[in-house]
């Protein structure tokens, strides 16, 4: 036990310190590319881990709102995962400082109200904006973020809180606590991951609306969680914790929510871009044509079947999903491909001077990666600093007997 502690502990260190190196890296970025083009990638960096964490929370709200069993051992380590909200909120207060101090429109547009738009107008004199106004201001946007973050943070707590002491004293009333705070927890996360995904990434175009934003944002919140939740159960079977523990069943069921969750992913995706489409409406179409200028052309076909028909086909086999290096790679790709769908969601925001966006394949892509690891190390730090602090698994959950035999 102690061997595994030391190990984990040096595990915690290293995450840290490749977590504060990506952030360096990209902070130096500055002087090479500008605060605005760092801005933009920190933005991309902050929001792919946020959602991730966001989908961990809303993992465990599900677990308890439907009592589920087979769960319970997966369940523990997502409760350990969410500790990096209160780390994330951190990291977004530059984006934050930046809206305030430097020029409002670094990053959101409609900051500004003298930032100049197509035509010659301003946003300060255009109708669109004018309509929104009352949602879109600093005020707003930094209240409504710091909100969001509270929310989150506040669920984990509680959650966390009654998981942990269960392991303690085997008290039942902790699962019906957890099962209460998911009743309106829910809601709560349906909420403010709405609101982060429009003020945060759709707002960077402010003339575009979708009434299915905050849907994509969830399909990809719970597929790059579900594709973290495989990673870090394979690492410690691989590393001896889990054996005995996980099993093939469990691996199929995961599997089955990364299909299932493929699927709805690509329903959603389709059915806003086809409802543009056939709408033709130039408010809402612009959004899709600048997406079809230069490689960003390609990196619509790279989601498309990267997204959608790679995974979806690799997760039909049953073999596929419990075989532990091909659902880790499919895990892998998963969660690049998410990435990759973020940054076609913020970046084209950034315009040349004829209006067009910035190629994707640029050194904007380097400081892109840079953040994501910065971010990445920082959470992977903090849940490696929660992980000793508990039991492996909820050993007296009351379903815990139940999730250790659990069967198809």
């Amino acid at each position: 036990m102690s061997n595994a502690a030391d190990t984990t502990a040096s595990q915690a260190s290293k995450a840290l310190y490749i977590g504060l190196a990506g952030i360096v890296v990209t902070a130096l970025g500055i002087f090479v590319s500008g605060l605005q083009t760092i801005a933009m990638s920190w933005l991309v960096g902050v929001s792919y881990w946020t959602a991730i964490a966001i989908g961990m929370l809303l993992l465990i709200l599900i677990h308890h709102i439907f009592d589920a069993s087979w769960s319970v051992i997966l369940r523990r380590q997502y409760e350990h995962g969410i500790t990096a909200f209160k780390w994330l909120a951190l990291l977004f207060v530059p984006l934050l400082v930046a809206s305030w101090v430097a020029p409002h429109d670094l990053i959101w547009p409609w900051m500004n109200l003298g930032h100049e738009i197509h035509g010659g107008h301003t946003v300060g004199h255009d109708v669109l904006y004018l309509k929104k106004s009352s949602f879109l201001n600093l005020n707003m946007f930094t209240g409504m973020t710091v909100a969001f973050f509270g929310i989150w943070i506040w669920l984990s707590s509680r959650l966390r809180k009654a998981s942990f002491t269960q392991d303690l004293d085997g008290n039942a009333g902790w699962t019906t606590m957890n099962r209460k705070t998911a009743a309106f927890g829910i809601p709560l996360v349906a909420l403010s991951l709405t609101g982060a995904a429009i003020y945060w990434i759709k707002s960077l175009e402010y003339h575009w609306f979708s009434t299915m934003y905050g849907v994509w944002f969830f399909a990809n919140c719970v597929r790059g969680a579900l594709c973290i939740g495989v990673i870090i159960t394979l690492w410690l079977y691989n590393r001896g914790d889990y054996k005995g523990i996980l099993n093939k069943n469990h691996m199929h069921s995961i599997g089955q929510l990364m299909l299932a969750f493929t699927v709805f992913w690509a329903y959603v995706t389709f059915s806003q871009y086809f409802l543009i489409w056939n709408a033709n409406v130039p408010e809402e179409t612009f959004w899709y044509n600048l997406r079809e200028y230069g490689d960003w052309w390609w990196v619509g076909m790279v989601i498309l079947f990267g997204h959608f028909f790679i995974p979806f086909f690799a997760l039909l086999s049953y073999r596929f999903k419990v075989t532990h290096h091909i659902i880790r790679r499919i895990a892998y790709w998963i969660l690049t491909i998410i990435l990759i769908d973020i940054c076609y969601n913020v970046l084209p925001a950034i315009k040349d001077a004829h209006g067009n966006p910035e190629p994707f394949l640029s050194i904007q892509l380097l400081w892109t990666i840079t953040s994501v690891v910065g971010v990445g190390g920082i959470c992977a730090w903090a849940y490696l600093k929660s992980f000793p602090s508990t039991k492996l698994i909820p050993i007296r959950d009351p379903r815990i007997r139940e999730c250790l035999t659990h069967h198809e």
